[in-house]
């Protein structure tokens, strides 16, 4: 509220970004801001070289982390084929299907059939439902015919989230098989080295033999990506120490331009909301801890109440005791005490110790067996995988027990 009791601006943007797209995780930027990339850029374009032509693209098996450049460069790369196309008189069309969201055969059909239609500027209407996956293919090898187009790349991310091969099959042999008179290519991403093994082998023969490992990014490379992107921030706000602890700490824990980019926003962010004028190293150490919380408050916000009261009795051990590794006992008689101040009857001791074992198969928690000395033998202990703070911070964010 100002001075004279009128609002202030509550749309005020503030004076730290000047143009945030930049720094938003799932933008695609133009390919000269793809950095520390250049042999796989190489490698991706000269798979669609002969499509710039009116030729046929390679289809392109790609692997790697998360956060390794693969959905970027691969986007990226297709775009810029698409427009060399055009300046050569040949039409290149692309798709881009994510199968994590569309994971049957007929949801990634429909999107692919939808994408092709925004990007042909077709103006057909794509049901939602009520069609086969057939039926959605039919409709691509439509609008492939009635626009006359030379060549198609289709992007498949996360492919091995699809749940059958039906949809790669098809595209792989469209030409052959007479759907369609355009020449077909996909790129294949895949977060698993050994994607290509578990395919059939009727659709593994008609796959071409490329294929590129993204390693993580160094801190180096980290550093220039984020440097190349700086102009997301007005002129002086960005203190010196910023990119380099951002490039170095996402270097050391996980070489993930995407968590790298999206810590920088976050940043950002965080010194807008304070009203600072300054981005600094602090805010970038409350951006990671705040990144950490929100990804373990997505991985516990489904457990149930009784998993959030064990996890909260470790955490609270955790935090209260020198040592860091505890019996089931231990942390069961602390459980039982949570469990019954929030008026629900405790489970039993052989059931918590289940829980604490599924805990540590989703890595939130490690246990083991250690022995007990003579008078008693091997028992099971726990330690938490986490900092306390961070699982009090996202079990209280889940407004949960």
């Amino acid at each position: 509220m100002a001075e004279d009791g009128e609002l202030t601006d509550i749309f005020d943007t503030g004076d730290i970004f000047a143009n945030r797209e930049l720094v938003r995780v799932g933008h695609v930027p133009e390919l000269d801001r793809v950095v520390g990339r250049d042999e796989e850029i190489r490698s991706v374009g000269s798979a669609l070289a002969a499509a710039t032509e009116g030729g046929p693209p390679e289809t392109t098996i790609i692997y790697g982390k998360t956060g390794t450049g693969k959905s970027l460069v691969s986007r990226c790369v297709t775009r810029q084929a698409s427009r060399r196309a055009a300046t050569n008189g040949a039409a290149l069309k692309y798709a881009y299907v994510d199968c994590s969201d569309y994971q049957t055969e007929t949801q990634a059909s429909r999107e692919l059939a939808r994408e092709l239609n925004e990007h042909l500027e077709a103006g057909e209407s794509i049901p939602q439902t009520g069609l086969s996956a057939v039926d959605y293919r039919d409709i691509t090898w439509d609008l492939l015919s009635d626009y006359d187009v030379d060549s198609l790349v289709v992007i498949l991310d996360e492919i091995d989230k699809l749940e059958n091969e039906d949809l790669l099959r098809s595209l792989s042999r469209a030409r052959e098989s007479g759907k369609s008179n355009t020449f077909i290519g996909v790129i294949c991403i895949s977060n698993k080295i050994e994607y290509r093994e578990r395919l059939n082998e009727r659709v593994d023969s008609s796959l071409q033999d490329n294929e590129l490992v993204f390693d993580p990014y160094g801190a180096k490379q980290l550093r220039a990506i984020l440097e190349n992107r700086k102009d997301a921030f007005k002129p002086g706000v960005l203190s010196d120490e910023v990119i380099p602890k951002t490039a170095a700490l996402a270097a050391r824990e996980h070489g993930d331009a995407r968590k790298a980019v999206e810590t920088f926003y976050e940043a950002g962010r965080l010194a807008e909301k304070n009203g600072d004028g300054q981005v600094t190293e602090a805010h970038v150490d409350e951006a990671i801890t705040q990144a950490e919380v929100n990804r373990f408050h997505r991985l516990v916000s489904g457990q149930t109440p009784h998993v959030k009261y064990i996890l909260r009795a470790l955490a609270a051990l955790t935090a209260s005791e020198e040592k860091k590794q505890f019996r089931t006992a231990e942390i069961y008689d602390l459980y039982t005490t949570i469990a019954t101040q929030e008026g629900s009857d405790p489970l039993s001791h052989d059931r918590v110790r289940r829980l604490l074992k599924e805990q540590a198969f989703l890595g939130i928690t490690e246990s083991e067996h250690t022995g007990g000395g003579d008078r008693e033998g091997s028992y099971l202990v726990h330690r938490l995988m986490r900092d306390p703070d961070i699982v009090f911070n996202a079990l209280n964010a889940d407004h949960g027990p």
